[in-house]
This record gives C-alpha cells, sequence and structure tokens, in this order.
C-alpha cells in the first residue's frame, strides 16, 4: 500500500485548498487562547471557550453525516468555507465596534464549528469518491493532506498566529478569515462530478440513525472510532489549559508558546511521513498499536515535565504517533465503507472523536481548578491507556486485511 501512484489534478487543488485553510486555522487556534486569557485567568472559562468549539459535534453531527450524503459534496465544502470566512470577518467588524469579549469568543467558535462539521465530513466523503476508494491512492492522499496539514496548523500557524497576536488581537481572525476565502475558491474551481443518484427515501433524522448504526455493527470501523474518541477526551483536558500550564508551569512567554506548539509540529511530521513504512512493516493494526502505546507514554510525559525541553520532547512523540494513526485510521473507513454510508459513517466516526472533547475539556477545567494544572495530563494518560486495549482486540491486522480484501472483492 506504500508505492508511489498517481494522483488526479483534481486532488491537487483539494490538496492546495487544504493546506491553505489549515494554515489559517493554525493562526486562530493559536491566537484563540491568547484572546482569551488575555481576557480572563479562570481555567473554567478558557474551557468554555475550548469546549464551545467542539460541542456543535454532540448536537448536529449526525444530521450532517446525512446531508453530506445528500448534497453535492463539492458544493458544500465551498459554501461551507465561504460562510466560515464571512462569519470570521463579521467577528473582526464587531472587534473594531467594541464587541470583543469571551461570550463574543464563544459564539464565534461555536458557528464555526458547525462550518467544520459540513466541511471536514464532506471532506472526508468526497476524498474516496475522487480516488475509486482505491486503498493504495487513499493511503498516498492522506499522508499528503495530514502532511500539509500538520505543517501547516502545526508549525507555521502558531508562530505566524502568535506574531499576528501580537500585532492586534484580531488580526490572526482576519487572516483566518482570507484562508476560508482562497480555499472556498479552489474547492468550487473544480469541475462538477456527476450527481449520485438518492439511495434513501427515510427521513434526515432516520439517515442519520442509520449511519451510526453502521459504525456500531461493525467492529473494525467501531474500534477505528473509539480510539480517537478516548484520546480526544484525554487531549482536550490538556489542552483546554495549556496556554496556562505553559506560561504557569514551563514559565514560557507568548512566543514560546507557540515556539512549543510548533516543535510539537515535526513529529507529526515525521509520523505522518512514516505511516505508510511502519503499516508495512508491523501491518496496520501493528502500527495502530504501536501508537496507542507511545501516546500514553507521551501523555504521562507531559504531566511530569519539569521544563520546556521534557515537555517539548513529549509533544513531539504524542505527535508523531497521532500521525501514524491519522493517515492509517481514515484510509481503512475510507476503502471500506461504501459511497451511500460514506458522509455518515465519517460524521458518526467524528461525532464519537469530537464528541468526547468538549466533556473533556470542561473536565480538565475542573482538574485545573482542582488539582493544579498538571492533573488533566494525568489523567489522560491513564484514558489513552485504554486505547492500547482497544488496538489488541478490534483492530488487529487479521481484522483490518479481512474487511480490505471483502471490500476490494466488492469493487
Amino acid at each position: 500500500m506504500t508505492r508511489r501512484v498517481p494522483l488526479p489534478g483534481a486532488f491537487r487543488r483539494v490538496w492546495v485548498a487544504s493546506g491553505v485553510s489549515t494554515l489559517g486555522d493554525g493562526v486562530y487556534l493559536s491566537a484563540l487562547p491568547l484572546l482569551s486569557a488575555s481576557m480572563s485567568r479562570d481555567p473554567v472559562v478558557l474551557s468554555l471557550v475550548t469546549a464551545a468549539g467542539l460541542l456543535p459535534w454532540l448536537l448536529f453531527g449526525l444530521i450532517g453525516g446525512a446531508l453530506v450524503d445528500r448534497w453535492d459534496r463539492r458544493r458544500t465544502m465551498w459554501i461551507a468555507d465561504a460562510a466560515r470566512a464571512t462569519l470570521l470577518i463579521a467577528a473582526v467588524a464587531g472587534a473594531e465596534a467594541g464587541l470583543v469579549g469571551v461570550p463574543l469568543l464563544i459564539g464565534v467558535a461555536f458557528l464555526l464549528c458547525i462550518g467544520q462539521i459540513l466541511f471536514d465530513t464532506a471532506s472526508s466523503a468526497f476524498l474516496p469518491e475522487l480516488l475509486d476508494r482505491d486503498p493504495t491512492r487513499l493511503q498516498r492522499a492522506n499522508t499528503l493532506l495530514n502532511g500539509t496539514r500538520t505543517a501547516a496548523n502545526g508549525f507555521l500557524g502558531p508562530s505566524v498566529g502568535a506574531a499576528l497576536f501580537s500585532v492586534g488581537r484580531t488580526v490572526p481572525l482576519l487572516a483566518d478569515a482570507l484562508s476560508f476565502l482562497v480555499s472556498s475558491l479552489m474547492i468550487r474551481s473544480l469541475p462538477p462530478v456527476p450527481p449520485r443518484p438518492r439511495t434513501s427515501k427515510h427521513s434526515l433524522l432516520t439517515d442519520a440513525r442509520s449511519g451510526a448504526a453502521y459504525l456500531l455493527r461493525e467492529p473494525l470501523l467501531l474500534g477505528l472510532s473509539l480510539r480517537p474518541a478516548l484520546g480526544n477526551f484525554a487531549f482536550s483536558a490538556g489542552n483546554s489549559v495549556f496556554v496556562l500550564f505553559a506560561q504557569e508551569e514551563l514559565h514560557l512567554d507568548p512566543a514560546g508558546y507557540g515556539i512549543l506548539l510548533s516543535v510539537e509540529a515535526v513529529g507529526g511530521l515525521v509520523g505522518t511521513t512514516a505511516a505508510g513504512w511502519i503499516g508495512n512493516r508491523l501491518g496496520i493494526g501493528g502500527a495502530l498499536m504501536l501508537g496507542a502505546v507511545l501516546l500514553t507514554a507521551a501523555q504521562l510525559g507531559m504531566g511530569i515535565a519539569d521544563g520546556p525541553v521534557p515537555a517539548g520532547a513529549a509533544m513531539v512523540v504524542r505527535a508523531a504517533a497521532l500521525g501514524v494513526i491519522m493517515v492509517l485510521g481514515p484510509s481503512v473507513r475510507q476503502a471500506i465503507v461504501p459511497d451511500e454510508f460514506m458522509g455518515r459513517v465519517a460524521a458518526a466516526a467524528r461525532l464519537m472523536a469530537l464528541g468526547a472533547a468538549p466533556l473533556g475539556a470542561l473536565l480538565g477545567g475542573y482538574l485545573a481548578t482542582t488539582a493544579g494544572l498538571r492533573a488533566p495530563y494525568l489523567m489522560g494518560a491513564a484514558f489513552l491507556a485504554l486505547t492500547t486495549l482497544i488496538s489488541a482486540t478490534m483492530t488487529t491486522n487479521r481484522r483490518i486485511s479481512a474487511a480490505l480484501d471483502r471490500a476490494a472483492r466488492s469493487r
């Protein structure tokens, strides 16, 4: 599955659009905690901003997947990004009018996430449609997409976001709006695809439930979804207070905070690039098992780190493991799920992954307040240990090989 394969020209536009949009997200996501912390030092308040950017997945995630399976996926992507650009421009205008405050940030984060639901679900479903669900090309495409996302979101974005924040508090929001606008135009320029036949005559809620049921009754798909759910619960607990952890425990200024986030991206690039090589030697199931072990160790390392160097090392290992998982896991799902269920299953999987994140963020704020800023990381390591058990039983090499063989025969 790791040999070089040609990818269509249309994919290159998707790739560029994703890179530009993700760079804007990196700017926004690194500046948002700084903006929040400039308004409040209360960990619970900061965790509310983080949770607001994830909560819509709990409320609308499955409905979004059902809509994507009914709508033209290309059109859904460019309209969603155009809407997000408009929202951020309106937020900047409101800020210039003196309306900046934590409630505004919570509202913007909530609405941006609704756009993300539609764009990400449509993108995940559009990729196998574009590449004929070929496992080799899907793995190659996901390697390129995740590598670019890691470089843009994790490496360039945080440093640029911290620098732009020093210029003006709303400048990062404007930069993110521009990135969404460019992404929307790039996706809009793709050739229209032939309309897909309507395969369901049921209600939207019935379709949404059927997508979730399809995922839950397939042990492999369920295992691939439970792993990121536990991971996001653990990561969000720490991420919700990471800006305070960096400032008060690691004694970093805003520039150092951005550099630490950029260092983490180095590990993500390494893991993403090496995912195919590791999967080829250990099998995809073995590679997922290795990732689970490394994630647990890295999160524990964050909790006991006594300075920016050991914390940075733990973040590099964590990001490398995530890079491997985020290439191999979605590639398997995109190769084995039928097209008529692709959007709904992708949404259900993402709902499980992100639905746990707001709970983790709120718990992280509570633990940081009651037990100290290291407690969310130590608790997260315990949850991540459960992913190793899932890898050992539900996402084994045997299960994955059998599912890929069945999908190949059906094509």
